[in-house]
């Protein structure tokens, strides 16, 4: 598993293959997992509507001009992700076996349907990212990615991991599940199990609006290391009143966010998602890879 935030850095005892063990910083951190002991009991939910008219004009015009014909929202919402957490290393953090890791890696998860209907399959993609991707970059990925799934679901590593798995007596699939759960918390869940798993990954991404929909808080899950859960809602017109009393119509997402508490403060956590807004109200920043990710500087 490749270390891609953190090159150079070598493990040590008691650091887990996708991330390094945080031996320092605020001690209300390290005491605060064993009181919260679980990541359902730790959520705090928020949500923020943030204007797109140039996030539209930006995706139409990118349509045009490069080779990204299909560029959409999501694309732009992901890159936007990576780019926060690679900015931001206090929100690419988790909670394990009652410890608090920085992860080493950018890893997105996403729910994909082959096709939109009651019949088409759903399955996940994780996706890792190294921070210094562009928006062109993650664009590439995603589109790969994506278009394999529509070709059949069947094909994700996965959905092969899941019907294996559902093929097992519950009496065995109980077990199998309890001793993951534990060998994840140790730090030695098989590299295979880890790398299919859309429970250990930095954030994951559902984009409701593509359903017509608005945006739902999703709950976060105890089993793996997902801290973060983005739900994009649908694009809606509203009305805000600007500087002197005028009333204009304007473009908007509302997003909701779920997120762990014990992995950094909430002036931090406001803090990145100001800094969220202003990547999607000037998406063109996404154009220009990133030099290098922000050290975590508890590590």
């Amino acid at each position: 598993m490749e270390n891609t935030v953190y090159p150079g850095r070598k493990r040590r005892f008691g650091d887990h293959y996708d991330a390094f063990r945080i031996r320092k910083g605020d001690p209300f951190f390290a005491v605060i997992p064993h009181v919260m002991k679980n990541r359902t009991g730790s959520m705090v939910l928020f949500e923020e509507s943030i204007e797109i008219t140039r996030l539209e004009q930006f995706i139409r015009r990118m349509r045009r001009e490069t080779e990204m014909t299909d560029l959409s929202t999501l694309h732009v919402v992901m890159a936007a992700a990576v780019r926060l957490f690679a900015m931001h290393p206090g929100l690419n953090r988790y909670i394990s076996g009652r410890k608090l890791y920085a992860r080493n890696q950018i890893a997105l998860s996403i729910a994909v349907k082959n096709t939109m209907s009651e019949k088409g399959q759903e399955t996940t993609l994780k996706l890792d990212f190294p921070p210094t991707d562009s928006l062109e970059d993650i664009w590439k990925k995603l589109h790969g990615e994506i278009e394999a799934v529509k070709c059949s679901a069947q094909n994700n590593d996965t959905y092969r991991t899941a019907e294996l798995l559902k093929r097992m007596p519950v009496w065995m699939l109980r077990f199998v599940v309890f001793l993951l759960w534990h060998m994840d918390e140790g730090g030695v869940m098989p590299q295979a199990i880890h790398g299919v798993s859309p429970f250990h990954a930095s954030a994951f991404v559902v984009d409701i609006g593509s359903t017509g929909i608005g945006s739902v808080y999703h709950h976060l899950y105890d089993f793996g290391s997902c801290s973060t859960f983005l739900s994009i809602g649908k694009k809606e017109t509203s009305f805000r009143r600007g500087r002197y009393g005028s009333v204009r119509p304007v473009r908007t997402i509302n997003f909701r966010f779920v997120v762990d508490e014990r992995i950094c403060d909430g002036y931090y956590y406001a803090r990145a998602m100001r800094h969220f807004r202003r990547i999607l109200r000037h998406p063109e920043v996404l154009l220009t890879p990133l030099t290098k990710a922000v050290p975590d500087p508890w590590l």
